[in-house]
């Protein structure tokens, strides 16, 4: 009698196409855990090593408001300015394992992102979240502004993934705007700290234009009469 071979089942091919993708997921995964683990290279913000000292910007924001003049801050004097009244330290059940490093922006065309540095257990950590200012002129002569948390879309390539936007970056991860969540208590205690500079800065300024390196104010409702237009230019 001849021997008989029994034939092993073939996984089907749905079932090969589900182990890739659960595959391609995990070494997703890992991959956004890898970057989130390594800090940003923060070599191209101005401001944050030397022995400089900055003005006061909520003198210099507040002479502005009162004389009705135009305004210029650097990234350099922001930077300065933070190194040198911020004092701030973790607390809590980390408090001996995390410090508090201090906050950097970097100032870019139509957005700043404002970085916070911390260390955990030496090893250097940073997370952001992009801003952007867009402004309106209502009917009545009077500018509108609005800050929005985000630093535009994730992918311009595709117009209909228009409402998925850059929120910041985990490490050197950028990340979709939702997982802000995750930090923003860090960034509203910042926003108290600041509350006077913020509000002379973005309530007080009829325009405010952003771009590589500097911050531009101006409280004149006129604005030299220029129009304001989207992402802080106009």
């Amino acid at each position: 009698m001849a021997d008989e071979v029994k034939l092993k089942p073939k996984g089907s091919c749905l079932g090969k196409l589900v182990a890739l993708v659960a595959l391609a997921g995990v070494a997703g995964l890992g991959a956004a855990v890898f970057f989130m683990a390594q800090p940003q290279d923060l070599s191209d913000i101005k401001g944050i090593t030397g022995t400089s000292k900055s003005r006061d910007l909520r003198a210099v924001l507040q002479s502005a408001v009162d004389r009705g003049y135009e305004v210029t801050l650097t990234e350099e004097e922001i930077n300065l300015y933070l190194k040198q009244t911020l004092l701030a330290k973790q607390g809590g059940m980390l408090e001996k394992s995390v410090a508090f490093d201090g906050v950097r922006v970097r100032l870019e065309e139509g957005r700043a992102e404002i970085i916070m540095q911390r260390s955990v257990m030496g090893q250097p950590l940073t997370l952001s979240m992009f801003v952007r200012v867009e402004q309106t002129l209502s009917l009545k002569g009077t500018t509108q502004t609005t800050v929005m948390r985000d630093g535009g879309p994730m992918i311009p390539q595709l117009p209909r993934a228009e409402r998925i936007v850059k929120g910041g970056r985990f490490g050197q991860l950028v990340i979709p705007q939702g997982f802000l969540l995750l930090v923003l208590p860090a960034y509203e205690k910042l926003a108290k700290a600041y509350q006077k500079e913020l509000e002379l800065g973005f309530e007080e300024m009829s325009r405010i234009k952003m771009s590589d390196g500097k911050l531009v104010l101006d409280p004149r409702p006129d604005g030299g009469a220029e129009l304001p237009g989207p992402s802080g230019s106009f």
